[in-house]
């Protein structure tokens, strides 16, 4: 790993990286198969990832043709690390064994430990005998959708692949690791004015979140479009809302505390709604929605704006749903990507299908679609959300933040990176954005 490191910090050659010798095994934050029943009967609010989550030396894989072994120099954390930590809504390792029966290749993945982790940025170290767009040495981000390109149900929008998945969550190998095996499709260029965690907390929720408003796919947003974002300074909340703002939209920012709004007003968001000063109450008890509640935040939103959204940005489901639903213009669009409060929700029906509404379902994104959410990145009109950063031996702690919503942005993990502020290699560019865009989210 010494050598490794030596030839990223010395910006070594092809030649040089393809010399290099790769180790038998790697450092890599793992759940373990044995323990997927101990949180049984504990409530999810109070199942925590310090317990489950391991540092510990894995096997390195071979690679397949299509697949590159990279150098992780960072990662980050997602709410699919969290779902993995506490094996729910169901363990990962049933996945992996799914996984396993497809091929020859995929029999690697089902083992008695998951390497989590769906974020990266690193460098390639080997690429597989069909790979034809990398080589040894390019400085890379990954993007998560594991997706077979020799299955025709891929070649429209692989995100409807039969066999589509999602990479350190429902394969092995992920991201929170000093080395990774990914395919090579999903390599992205890394931004060169980022540093190592700045490059790594993007691919995952900067191309959801693309695809959920800008894509034909999604809700296809257009100029002057009023979007109302819930948890906008959130990890997928914060790229739609610089989204909205790039693309001459009109963001309505939900957020949750004073210091959280104090973020969006820095960003350039002027209406703002604290849910919990507004102290909304959507559901009278467990099972009794509360339509004057419904109104009561569609009369707030016009206030700010003076009419109703064109898109709702929705994902923390349960919670939120019936009242987005409601709360949509007449003709909008309500795009959902998760359902982070729950997945079983309700709504009003009338307000659906009376007012002519647009429900649209959106799972991370196509390769297409996060090369271009990357390209943005690189141009620097879209920023990282980073706002703290993590050692690999600390995955637990800051699953556990992400896990009690303690976080704002995006959590980095540094990898094989020593340190903050590696791997920035245009310094002039990074100047011409600015550090206080890279830093929005920062808490120091």
């Amino acid at each position: 790993m010494k050598s490794i490191l030596e030839a990223i910090e010395n910006n070594a050659d092809t030649k040089a990286f393809a010399a290099l010798q790769i180790p038998d095994s790697y450092r890599a934050a793992v759940v373990r198969k044995e323990d997927q029943e101990m949180f049984a009967g504990v409530a999810s609010a109070d199942k925590d990832p310090r317990k489950s989550v391991h540092i510990q030396e894995v096997a390195t894989p071979e690679i397949a043709p299509d697949e590159a072994l990279i150098a992780v120099m960072a990662s980050s954390i997602n709410f699919n690390t969290v779902w993995s930590s506490i094996f729910e809504p169901i363990s990962t390792f049933s996945a992996l064994t799914r996984l396993a029966r497809e091929s020859e290749w995929a029999k690697r993945h089902d083992l008695p430990y998951h390497i989590m982790g769906s974020d990266a940025s690193g460098v390639v170290l080997r690429v597989g005998s069909a790979v034809r767009n990398w080589k040894p040495g390019d400085r890379i981000t990954v993007h998560c959708n594991h997706v077979d390109d020799q299955d025709p149900s891929s070649h429209n929008d692989s995100m409807l692949g039969s066999n589509q998945r999602i990479w350190g969550y429902e394969t092995n190998f992920g991201g929170l690791a000093d080395l990774s095996v990914v395919k090579a499709n999903q390599l992205m260029p890394k931004p060169e004015h980022l540093s190592w965690e700045e490059a790594a907390v993007n691919a995952l929720c900067n191309s959801t979140s693309y695809r959920m408003l800008v894509s034909p796919n999604g809700a296809h947003m257009k100029q002057g479009d009023v979007v109302l974002i819930w948890g906008a300074t959130g990890g997928i909340g914060a790229y739609a809302t610089q989204y909205v703002l790039n693309g001459g939209g009109i963001p309505i920012g939900v957020v949750s505390s004073a210091d959280k709004a104090e973020i969006l007003r820095g960003m350039g968001v002027e209406a703002i709604i604290d849910r919990r000063a507004g102290n909304y109450q959507f559901w009278k008890d467990e099972n009794t929605h509360d339509e004057k509640e419904w109104k009561r935040f569609g009369g707030d939103i016009r206030a700010l704006v003076g009419e109703d959204p064109d898109i709702v940005f929705e994902h923390p489901g349960r919670s939120t749903f019936a009242a987005s639903m409601y709360v949509a213009k007449k003709g909008g669009t309500i795009a959902t990507c998760a359902a982070t409060s729950g997945y079983m929700m309700e709504f009003d029906n009338r307000y659906f299908w009376m007012r002519l509404k647009k429900l649209v379902g959106s799972h991370f994104a196509n390769y297409r679609e996060a090369w271009e959410a990357n390209r943005l990145i690189q141009k620097g009109m879209i920023h990282p959300v980073l706002s703290q950063v993590f050692d690999l031996n600390q995955t637990g702690d800051a699953a556990y933040q992400v896990h009690k919503n303690m976080h704002e942005g995006k959590i980095g993990v540094l990898c094989m990176a020593p340190r903050e502020g590696m791997g920035i290699s245009n310094p002039e560019f990074r100047e011409k954005v600015g550090e206080k865009n890279l830093r929005h989210f920062r808490r120091s």
